[in-house]
């Protein structure tokens, strides 16, 4: 074979081991490429790996849960029926006779106050007075100098400074009258009634009762009875609300005008009953089972055993242990007693996309 021709081959044999190079690493590039799932695999794949929550439908426009057994067991629901609420005709406070000395002592600056205001009066009539000749004597020929007729007006506006400061003092009293024992004493103090001036001569006594914390009475009954040591018995009258509450008792408080008794100083404890108006029946609502949601309570309804419709309710009456006398609930309503708040987080989880 010539030289020429075995040169020849050899560069054919090398180009061919090139190509066959390049295109081995072309494939070995391409190969994961080729072998890799798509998207829509992939979000196929996500699918069939997360299922959506089917816990939650609807029913006539509500939202219904529906839970195993085991599900309720492991969430830690529990229900309860609700048990009704018993008849309520009278609310017990807690009463305490009050010492007149502060109210005495208002009353007596509000008459300084007053008196004040009378001089002050008196004073400037008299100025305005001296004021008025002394201003016609200056004008008539110069009858009176022009210094007179200077001391006549400053007395006269000294005199009407002092009036108005007088007034401002008696306003100030009058408003601290209202602010410390409300419209209706603070009214008889100013127009020195014959109530002030009994609770002041101790013929009665103001007596503060405060109603048991989260008690609520829409119309304070005109009378009540009090009783001392469980015995003794006396008859209050309504005068009006209190303008503060006991910070040990943390509950609303009334004020009642109670007749002079021996028996009674300032200081007392009473026990007070106070008469309310019939409220319709309800079924008492524990307070776990109340969820809040934009402001308002709802409660979980179970339907059947494996099912939950939320239900609102409106938290207005008080019942004891804290919790809550609603009426409008279906008879024999059981309700979620505990787990409350997990059903809730369940509708609401059931609402959110999966690919969120």
């Amino acid at each position: 074979m010539m030289p020429g021709s075995l040169s020849f081959n050899r560069r054919r044999v090398v180009w061919a081991v090139l190509i066959v190079l390049a295109l081995g690493a072309g494939l070995g590039s391409l190969l994961p490429v080729l072998l890799a799932p798509s998207k829509a695999e992939d979000e196929d794949k996500a699918r069939s790996t997360v299922s959506p929550p089917a816990r939650v439908s609807v029913k006539n426009g509500f939202a219904v849960l529906t839970l195993s057994a085991a599900d309720q067991q492991d969430s830690g629901i529990e229900t309860a029926r609700a048990r009704p609420s018993p008849a309520q005709e009278s609310v017990v406070g807690y009463g305490t006779v009050l010492d007149p000395a502060p109210l005495t002592e208002l009353a007596n600056r509000y008459l300084e106050a007053a008196s004040q205001v009378q001089t002050a009066t008196a004073k400037l009539a008299v100025s305005r007075g001296a004021f008025e000749r002394a201003k016609l004597l200056y004008k008539d020929q110069r009858n009176i100098s022009t210094a007179q007729l200077q001391g006549a007006q400053g007395s006269f506006e000294v005199d009407k400074a002092v009036l108005d400061a007088a007034q401002s003092r008696l306003s100030s009293v009058a408003a601290s009258a209202r602010q410390a024992w409300g419209s209706v004493l603070g009214a008889a103090l100013i127009d020195r009634t014959a109530l002030i001036t009994r609770l002041i001569e101790r013929a009665d006594y103001l007596v503060k009762v405060t109603l048991p914390p989260g008690a609520v009475v829409v119309t304070p009954p005109e009378t009540a009875i009090a009783r001392l040591n469980g015995a003794t018995e006396m008859q209050l009258t309504y005068l009006s609300p209190a303008t503060t509450m006991d910070p040990r008792l943390q509950g609303i408080s009334l004020l009642y005008r109670a007749p002079a008794e021996a028996v009674l100083l300032p200081g007392l404890n009473l026990q007070v009953l106070l008469p309310v108006d019939a409220v319709e029946r309800g079924v008492i609502v524990p307070e776990a089972a109340v969820v809040w949601l934009q402001g308002q309570a709802w409660i979980y309804l179970r339907t059947d055993p494996n099912t939950f419709v939320r239900h609102e309710i409106a938290p207005d009456h008080p019942g004891p242990d804290r919790a809550y006398i609603v009426t409008g609930l279906p008879p024999d309503a059981e309700i979620a007693v505990r787990g409350a708040q997990m059903l809730l987080s369940e509708e609401f989880r059931s609402q959110v996309p999966i690919e969120d």
